[in-house]
This record gives structure tokens, sequence and C-alpha cells, in this order.
């Protein structure tokens, strides 16, 4: 279920031009405005509301203080009060129960966070990815959409080496390296898939790298994960020392160009680590570093998959053609769910001397 909820919201998303609440890093429309905080947030209505009732005097309220994608935010917050993933999850007879006096409070105090510009994400404490249901806590980077599909085209890479062995019980372990965990939802929903496969996974925040430990905890995943707080900018030949030789290198990194970084939207600027988003100048910071290391630590025709920034794929081939990282090809580009370039694969051909 949880991943058919996953295609719907890809399906609303591309209707709805990838707004940012639940995945953009960047939104054009009002990118960078400052958040509305003067307002009052208002009374119930008199008497007990339906639950459809209150959706749709939420979405109305949301709206008139110009909140990104009202009925979502509203139908989200609504739904996780009454325990539930989504309003459609629900049966059509419960849209018309009226809300308990407990509930109506819990609702009012969730959407005057979502008032105060605050992530769904973080209003409701939660979040699914791929088939995982995580924790989500400010400021903690909160996983997209987009991300899902960087572990898919993983998922697919490894099964499709040796699908059955891989699966069932491989000849040897495998073993990779995660830069910038956050919640751990790129780790752990590898590690939740392939249950013979063995997870490093480095973030320089503390924060982090205690969310991720909690969310491997409560999934029972922390025996095969090895959670390191480092800055690879900083602490690379730690790290090189630390990891021994992995079989691939997965990342998310910080993208955005810094020129940029006024352009995100309030949700993002007030709540979530911004050192999660700023790559620098060119946004290649931190994905320069990854492949410097990746040249000491993989294996032979070890791979890195990376999501970048659109305009990132191009100049990585450049980059790579100019022989800046020996031993390093460029294998391919794939496009996300919006057609844009979003993922470098790159692979290593030969052993480090």
């Amino acid at each position: 279920m949880r991943w058919l909820q996953v295609l719907l919201l890809r399906e609303r998303l591309i209707r709805q031009g990838c707004s940012v609440i639940t995945h953009s890093r960047l939104q054009s429309s009002g990118a960078g405005s400052a958040p509305n905080t003067s307002f009052v947030t208002p009374a119930p209505p008199p008497g007990p509301l339906q639950v459809n009732s209150c959706i749709q005097f939420w979405k109305q309220v949301f709206s008139q203080h110009k909140i990104p994608e009202p009925e979502a935010s509203s139908e989200y917050i609504v739904a996780h009060v009454l325990g539930a993933k989504t309003i459609q999850s629900l049966e059509n007879k419960q849209l018309s129960d009226l809300l308990t006096t407990s509930q109506m409070q819990y609702v009012w105090e969730l959407c005057t966070r979502r008032l105060q510009r605050m992530p769904v994400q973080y209003v409701i404490g939660e979040w699914d990815f791929r088939h995982l249901t995580l924790k989500m806590k400010p400021p903690v980077f909160i996983p997209r959409p987009e991300t899902e599909e960087l572990v898919v085209l993983v998922e697919e890479d490894l099964l499709s080496q040796d699908k059955a062995d891989i699966s069932a019980g491989p000849h040897r372990d495998i073993t990779f390296l995660e830069v910038g965990c956050g919640s751990g939802a790129i780790c752990l929903s590898l590690l939740h898939l392939l249950p013979r496969i063995h997870a490093i996974a480095v973030d320089k925040s503390a924060e982090a790298i205690n969310l991720t430990r909690e969310n491997a905890d409560r999934l029972g995943l922390c025996d095969r994960l090895n959670l390191l707080q480092m800055d690879i900018l900083l602490d690379s030949h730690q790290l090189v020392r630390e990891c021994g030789a992995v079989d691939f290198i997965i990342s998310n990194p910080p993208y955005v160009f810094s020129e940029d970084m006024n352009e995100l939207e309030p949700e993002i600027l007030q709540y979530e680590d911004l050192q999660a988003l700023d790559g620098g100048e060119h946004g290649l910071e931190v994905i320069q570093q990854i492949l410097s290391i990746g040249k000491q630590i993989l294996k032979k025709n070890g791979k890195i998959f990376l999501e970048v920034e659109p305009r990132h794929p191009a100049v990585l081939q450049m980059l790579i053609s100019q022989g800046c990282y020996s031993g390093i090809v460029y294998k391919d580009t794939k496009r996300d769910f919006c057609e844009r370039p979003r993922f470098c694969i790159l692979q290593k051909t030969f052993e480090e001397v």
C-alpha cells in the first residue's frame, strides 16, 4: 500500500509541477519570500467538525495564508491525527465522522505549526520512504521522492548482477558507503531490501547520525550499519582508513549552488539543515570529494551513484573526460520523474596501487 501511495503522490506532484512541500529543493514561484508569521490561529467553528469539513476548513486557512499545497497539508495532518497515512486510505463513511475534542485540539496544534511554515514531515514527525516509515526531526534533511528513484537505480543494479544470489544469500558480503545519511532513508532502504549487504553511513551532523541510528534501531537494522560522524571535506583520510574497500558509493549530497540558496522556500530556510543543501560555488564541493574518495576505496568496477543538480551531469562528464579523476569513468545519466537529468552513475575501472 505504501508503494501505491508513493506512486499516487508522484502523479500528483507531476500534475502540480513538483512543488516544494513534498520534495523540491528550489521553487521559482514565491521562492525566498519571508514566511507570514503575523497570523492568529483561527478558533474552531462552534460544535464538532466532521473529518471532511475539518480538511476543508484548514485547506481554506492554509490557502489564505499562502501555505504551499494547502489541500495536501490539511489532508496529511488530519489523516495523521486519525492514525492513518493518507485520507485516501480511510473509508468513505469515516470522512463523515465527527472529530472528538482531543482530536480537534491535536489538529489545531499541528496545523498551527504548518501555518508557521514547518514542513508537513516535521509536523507529523514521520514520512514514508520506499517501503519504510521513518521518523523525521528538524533540522535533519527530509528525503524527497527523487531520492527514492536513486535507491531504485541501485536496487536494480544490484539485483541485475545476480538477483537470486544477492536476495537469498550472496557468495560474499556486499558493503557500501553512503555519504550524507540524513534520516537514514537511503541506507536503511537498501539494508531492508537486501538482507546480506552492509552499510557504512557518514554525516557531519550529530542530529542526522542520531536520527539514522534511531530509525535503524526501530527497524532492526543496526547490526549491519556502521555510523560515522565526520566531515568528508575535512576528515577524508580518516574516512578512507575506517571504510576500507567498498563495493559501491551512494549519495544525495549537498548540491545547491551557493548563489541559489536564497531562493529556497521558507520551509527549508527556517527548519532544515542548510549545510545538507549548500554545495559551494558550483554545487560540486562534496561531489568532487566523493569522486576523490571513490578512487581510493572502491573495489575494481565499483560504482558511484549520485543525485545531483540538473546542471551537473554535463559538468561531471567534462571533468571526467579531461582526466580529473583518472580511473573513474562516467557511465550514465538518468532522469527523474519530472524528466530532469538528476542521477549520475560512475565506475572505477582499476585497482589503486
